[in-house]
């Protein structure tokens, strides 16, 4: 999936420290910097695993642990999955972060439920374990969840939608993420409830695994289903951007609506241009920035975090409606994932 093709220097760092192999640990943040896993005595290790090392949200939610963790003057470890749904190798991740000694592990669960031993283990020997953007199931397989309330996030493209349409009959297609994975359920119900519909009112669902070509993929097969189709709900900017392409390639990118949830730089960029209609932004460096100072805390003083923290989210878009409170794109690419 492509990005703003000039990246901050911080951005290029966190990147060039995910182009370690996915499931080795890898040091980040204050330290020597020599990736070895191994601190001087009494150092406190922080353990970040992400879903994957590539998608830019996962990058940008690595920029805000590391460089939280050097101004707290702690390791970050880190490692993520070698594809979205690799729950194998995140429980690899967590193992060798228990072994290596981390006070915390903060974790995107790539599946939510199956997770969940791996992570009672970790707790059970003593290991801070936050959640971020995806809440693990049951919730309360973690400490606390650190994430945007993803239901509100669908919520606000769905009411913006239903406005948008102006009383005209929608004919949806869903573009959603993969089966089981709470943060896909949680937006598309969102989205439904927003708009007013239920899913009998769904011309087409597919999933996408958040993957642009998926996308693009995805949307030709619901407009051979249902070439009607007017509105397109997907679960991310990359899934949004492949149901644009495809939409293009039909001259239909004019009159059919596109909203999601994400609000990186590169899917703010497109709302700008007009390829994507609304989305509603997250805030993954803030995420992953209040759960490395959450394990610091609880490294001083013992004191856990608990429960759900709202990391916020906001509707961005440049056709404001009635009723539906949004900001323009120019606030939007101001704080994309901050």
């Amino acid at each position: 999936m492509s990005r703003i093709s000039r990246l901050p220097s911080s951005l290029l760092r966190a990147a060039a420290c995910t182009g370690v192999a996915a499931l080795a640990l890898t040091s980040c943040g204050s330290g020597s910097g020599s990736g070895s896993a191994s601190t001087s005595s009494g150092e406190v290790k922080v353990g970040l695993i992400t879903k994957t090392d590539t998608n830019p949200f996962f990058v940008k939610m690595k920029e805000g642990a590391e460089k939280t963790a050097k101004a707290e003057g702690v390791k970050l470890m880190t490692a993520a999955g070698k594809f979205d749904g690799d729950n194998a190798g995140q429980v690899t991740a967590i193992e060798n972060m228990v072994a290596s000694g981390v006070k915390g592990i903060l974790i995107t669960p790539s599946d939510s439920k199956a997770i969940v031993p791996a992570l009672e283990k970790a707790r059970a020997k003593g290991v801070l374990v936050i959640a971020l953007d995806t809440p693990t199931e049951p919730q309360s397989a973690v400490d606390a969840l650190f994430a945007t309330d993803n239901v509100k996030a669908g919520e606000l493209i769905g009411e913006y939608a239903k406005a948008a349409m102006k009383g005209k009959t929608a004919k949806i297609a869903a573009l959603d993420l993969a089966p089981g994975v709470s943060v896909g359920v949680q937006r598309h119900s969102g989205f439904l409830k927003g708009f007013g519909a239920t899913d009998k009112d769904v011309a087409c669902a597919q999933d996408t695994g958040g993957d642009q070509s998926k996308g693009q993929t995805a949307m030709e097969n619901c407009l051979q289903k249902e070439p009607g189709i007017n509105v397109v709900y997907t679960i991310n900017e990359p899934a949004a951007l492949g149901a644009y392409t495809a939409l293009k390639a039909k001259g239909r990118e004019k009159d059919v609506l596109i909203v999601s949830v994400d609000g990186g730089c590169t899917g703010t960029q497109a709302v700008k241009d007009g390829k994507i209609a609304a989305t509603s932004q997250q805030y993954p460096l803030k995420m992953a920035a209040e759960g490395v100072k959450a394990v610091v805390t609880y490294a001083k003083d013992g004191k856990k975090a608990s429960g759900y923290t709202d990391t916020g989210v906001t509707l961005i878009t440049d056709k404001a409606q009635d009723g539906v409170t949004s900001k323009d794109t120019a606030y939007g690419l101001e704080n994309c994932w901050g």
